[in-house]
């Protein structure tokens, strides 16, 4: 396996609530030099909630980079420290408002490799239940507004080609299910 390069410098442009900016000096396998800029971020998790009839639920919710609502799997930072399985059930109950008795693994994929070092790991949920006073309170974040709906899978195959969902994570996810 080829050696990491490891930057001579690293500088710090932006630090927020979900991630940090940073521009590293690097020299190339060839010997260019580069300021590569990094997104720095602790990575996330994404569901595939699974009803009782083999729906998915899918949550739809406003996003601003894009300037528009929009159908996504269920998905989530992970805190500092957190185990990315902890993270899929605290998410699922926090976006669908609802406790998965399972949650299989289904891989980790680093959606934009280029510049960001995010890694997503995908999450079945089964067993999909209602919570009772025994469960801790669900937080959403407070730039949630989601609207959660289950979709039989190839309804969901028809909003991908149809181009009425536009999420990676989601097109991607679906191929988990075969």
């Amino acid at each position: 396996m080829d050696k990491p390069i490891v930057p001579s410098e690293i500088r710090k442009v932006f630090e927020g609530r979900i991630f940090t900016v940073t521009v590293e000096s690097i020299t190339l396998p060839r010997g260019e030099r580069m300021e590569a800029e990094i997104i720095r971020h602790p990575g996330s998790v994404v569901l595939i909630p699974i009803a009782p009839d083999g729906a998915v639920v899918l949550v739809r919710q406003y996003r601003h980079a894009i300037g528009r609502w929009a159908w996504e799997l269920p998905a989530g930072s992970l805190k500092p420290g957190e185990d990315p399985k902890t993270a899929a059930a605290r998410e699922c109950h926090e976006e669908i408002g609802l406790i998965p008795s399972a949650l299989d693994f289904l891989g980790s994929f680093f959606p934009t490799p280029g510049y960001c070092d995010e890694e997503m790991h995908i999450y079945r949920a089964t067993g999909l239940r209602a919570p009772t006073g025994a469960d801790p309170q669900a937080q959403r974040d407070a730039d949630e507004d989601l609207e959660p709906k289950a979709f039989p899978v190839a309804a969901i195959r028809n909003m991908i080609a149809s181009g009425d969902i536009i999420d990676l994570k989601t097109v991607a996810g679906l191929t988990l299910l075969g």
